[in-house]
């Protein structure tokens, strides 16, 4: 996949910025490229799901505070931009308490969005692709509202989300709030939690340990993963980009791909010997996944750069890395 120009997210050189959620992965190597273009930064997480060794590096940097607390009970901070990222996006952590996961959607957006208005700055929201549940438009573009079920077992995140992107539209109606709202889809990479239950890294742990993969339906279901470091340049250009009427976007890799395809590249690309099993096919999952990223392009100059192998290849490492410092 060619590389695309993109905007200089700068200048953030001296700035503070808040990052709720922090501490995960997609936070963490956000609040690493923030200090790398020199910006303070204010980590807000409660490590429910994130974890301090991937605030390490940002931390041997001296510009990063950490402050333990959910977004719900969020503070004033003289920031410069916020970043909400707070809230857990995978199954397994989510559907644990799911009245704790809507608070932490849709009270943590209320705290984060009043920070931000009360300094008159603006706030970047991290959405999800949940908010088009299984969709009937194929590929997603943000214009599309959705197939969501809004009492399934996935509706804690999934309308919580939707719910936070309605009280973001609101704010920017009635107060001019200038909220941008980045529509994520499947993210992998460095520092996924071998434990989060999502299909990159359940692959990459079965494979490695020469366990059968466990596919989930017929295999023909497909997601589109986009590389860490290239949804991250996503949200900074998101940042950078000049004010705008409001309008959600995507960003996504819109390289799709089934499941079955995925199992097959874990198991080459880890020279694993592992079988692929068949189980059933979770509540609500989504058949089909593919973002419309031409928002993106046109407004950010933004696509991705990192092909899926290459990015599987980095994080295959990266697991196999922290297995062996746990030896």
């Amino acid at each position: 996949m060619p590389a695309t120009s993109r905007p200089d997210p700068t200048p953030l050189a001296g700035h503070h910025v808040l990052v709720t959620g922090g501490a995960g992965l997609i936070g963490s190597h956000l609040v690493d490229a923030l200090i790398a273009r020199g910006a303070r930064v204010t980590c807000v997480d409660d490590f429910r799901s994130g974890t301090r060794a991937n605030l390490a590096r940002a931390a041997a940097s001296g510009r990063l505070t950490v402050v333990e607390r959910s977004v719900t009970d969020l503070e004033p901070v003289d920031a410069d931009l916020v970043f909400n990222l707070a809230c857990p996006a995978s199954p397994t952590f989510y559907q644990r308490d799911p009245v704790g996961t809507i608070e932490t959607c849709v009270l943590g957006a209320m705290r984060a969005f009043a920070i931000a208005r009360s300094r008159g700055v603006p706030v970047v929201h991290t959405s999800t692709s949940e908010v088009y549940g299984d969709p009937e438009v194929h590929p997603q573009t943000e214009d599309y509202w959705g197939h969501v079920n809004p009492v399934g077992v996935r509706a804690c995140y999934d309308e919580g989300k939707r719910c936070v992107e309605a009280l973001a539209a609101s704010h920017a109606q009635q107060h001019g709030q200038d909220i941008r709202i980045a529509r994520i889809f499947n993210t992998y990479g460095p520092r996924m939690r071998s434990d989060d239950g999502r299909v990159v890294s359940n692959f990459i742990v079965q494979a490695l340990a020469g366990r059968p993969l466990t596919l989930h339906g017929d295999g023909t279901q497909t997601r589109s993963f986009c590389y860490v470091g290239d949804t991250v340049a996503g949200l900074l250009a998101l940042a950078a980009a000049r004010p705008a009427p409001f309008a959600p976007v995507n960003l996504g890799n819109p390289e799709e791909v089934s499941m079955a395809d995925l199992a097959k590249r874990v198991v080459a690309l880890t020279a694993s010997r592992s079988a692929i099993v068949v189980e059933g096919r979770p509540q609500d999952d989504p058949h089909r996944r593919r973002p419309d990223i031409t928002r993106a392009r046109e407004r950010l100059g933004w696509s991705p750069t990192v092909p899926l192998d290459e990015g599987l290849r980095r994080t295959i490492d990266d697991f196999r890395g922290r297995s062996a410092m746990a030896a």
